[in-house]
């Protein structure tokens, strides 16, 4: 009999982050999984190596790519290669609270109706110190958070894939991730999920762990921050796609007049926004001449002069 959860890990060239992961997978409570390391281009024998060293490595199974093929791309062989109920993409630089797989399962078994469910999040900062990768802050991740809202989703994401656990067959419903971005493939495929079923969200104590380095470059780097331009990009992208299915299936009319709408509303707050300052500008130096001791003596000096010409003009 198969397990319930597959942990999908994507890897290339970072041991030590590898075998961070491993031993962060093997700290869960709940045992019922598998897991599977997409070995995107790096090198084989040192992945396995990580592995063999682990407390996991009897549930591991590795998928190795003959080039890196992208983010995308890796979470879709590991997608393909699990036959499980549940997913969850575990990238190999990010944790997790013991509980999160338990709580997680345990969610979607009392919710069936929900595609998949994600929990409270921190980032975590992350610095390079005597050669180790160490954390030096955390910080909520939309602190306050208590619900997944597809109007919200529109507007910027608000999951991040170490945060959720979600139901395999979305897969065979949905597709998987789009191979043709190089980022924010996740918040593609979570609104392409939400049209169809709604997303829960486990509040309470952080379950999950984003971290961030952003002083790193190279292997070590985040892709946040090392595909900053491809987010920009890809997060267009997405939009205009939807916006062509759209007109396609209505027309032009109205997003033509949002648009308008938007170019007024920008222009008059840049006319606010400039007077707003200009009245601040005249506050402050105001409240400089009326108050500060050297403004008042130079106020002062300048009124002696104005009438001492005044005097010898007479």
């Amino acid at each position: 009999m198969g397990h319930r959860v597959a942990v999908v890990v994507r890897t290339k060239n970072r041991p030590e982050f590898l075998r961070r992961a491993l031993a962060d997978i093997a700290a869960q409570t709940y045992g019922d999984l598998e897991i599977i390391v997409v070995n995107d281009g790096g090198d084989h024998a040192l992945v396995t190596r990580v592995i063999a060293e682990s407390d996991v490595a009897e549930n591991v199974t590795v998928c190795d790519t003959d080039h890196p093929s992208g983010r995308s791309a890796a979470a879709n062989l590991g997608v393909s290669a699990a036959q499980t109920e549940f997913i969850a993409l575990h990238d190999d630089d990010d944790l997790w609270h013991p509980d999160f797989l338990a709580d997680g399962v345990a969610w979607l078994d009392a919710h069936p109706g929900y595609g998949g469910v994600s929990m409270t999040t921190e980032i975590v900062y992350e610095e390079l110190r005597d050669g180790a990768w160490g954390e030096i802050e955390r910080v909520p991740f939309w602190n306050g958070m208590t619900h997944i809202s597809l109007g919200e989703m529109l507007v910027v994401n608000r999951i991040v894939p170490i945060s959720f656990l979600y139901r395999r067959a979305l897969h065979d419903e949905h597709g998987g991730y789009d191979v043709t971005l190089d980022a924010v493939e996740d918040w593609d495929f979570y609104l392409r999920v939400m049209c169809t079923h709604p997303i829960g969200y486990l509040a309470g104590p952080p379950r999950a762990f984003w971290t961030q380095r952003p002083s790193a470059s190279g292997a070590a780097a985040n892709s946040m921050f090392e595909l900053a331009s491809e987010h920009a990009r890809d997060d267009a992208i997405v939009r205009d796609r939807a916006l062509s299915r759209w007109i396609a299936d209505n027309d032009l009319a109205l997003p033509l007049y949002i648009g308008s709408v938007e170019k007024r509303l920008r222009h008059e707050f840049s006319v606010e926004l400039a007077s707003q300052l200009e009245r601040q500008r005249h506050e402050i130096v105001g409240s400089m001449y009326d108050h500060h001791p050297l403004w008042r003596r130079l106020r002062k000096l300048r009124a002696r002069f104005s009438r001492s010409r005044s005097t010898d003009g007479q």
